[in-house]
């Protein structure tokens, strides 16, 4: 029981751990460098891509008993990046309709931040279901959920034109998925809140240089 347990415990790890680079990366080279998101995701990207490399190469080599040649390696890390961009790509440009609360989230989720665009599509790999209550705000919008208007919100879209904030749906779900998705983008890097002010949600953002230490 325990070696399956722990057989399990290493798949799991291996599949997160790419995801959990790329994200890591990025967001540790946006917020420590202010990187623009193209260089951050760039980083990310670059570092996912050679951790791949290593996976094809550990397992290559334990199929053929061999490291491969230099050809075989360029070949590794060329499958290695493409995939990643591949992957990101998917990311920054579609949202499947089943995973907005309106069809107008599918208009703001352009403007997102593109880190958070690539945390949202990471997860909905693994949960179908997640569901993006709202992005994008306006000050009056505050006003119409009876609430006292914000100064500081990340929803906003800030001077480089993106929106640092997403609220995903939490009401209907069980409460440990909550709390797994919660514990999956920490891990991540993402700054996480649990919002009860109009509805239960989840309030997920990216530290932001135009507002520092809003979240």
């Amino acid at each position: 029981m325990f070696k399956l347990l722990y057989f399990l415990l290493k798949i799991v790890a291996l599949v997160f751990l790419p995801f959990l680079i790329l994200l890591r990366v990025s967001i540790f080279t946006h917020s420590h460098y202010d990187l623009a998101p193209t260089f951050a995701l760039s980083c990310g990207a670059v570092a996912t891509a050679f951790a791949l490399m290593i996976y094809f190469s550990f397992f290559y080599g334990k199929l053929t008993g061999k490291i491969g040649s230099f050809d075989a390696f360029k070949r590794r890390s060329s499958l290695a990046l493409f995939i990643v961009l591949g992957f990101v790509a998917y990311a920054l440009f579609y949202i499947n309709g089943s995973n907005v609360k309106h069809q107008a989230i599918k208009k703001e989720f352009s403007e997102l931040h593109p880190i958070i665009r690539i945390g949202i599509a990471s997860i909905v790999l693994f949960d179908k279901n997640m569901i993006i209550t709202d992005a994008s705000r306006v000050p009056e919008d505050y006003k119409k959920m009876g609430l006292k208007t914000s100064n500081s919100s990340l929803h906003y879209k800030q001077k480089d034109g993106y929106t640092y904030a997403v609220d995903l749906r939490t009401k209907g779900r069980l409460e440990w998925a909550n709390q797994l998705r919660q514990i999956y983008f920490r891990l991540m890097g993402f700054n996480v809140l649990r919002h009860t002010g109009t509805a239960d949600h989840l309030h997920l953002s990216l530290s932001c240089k135009y507002r520092r230490g809003a979240i």
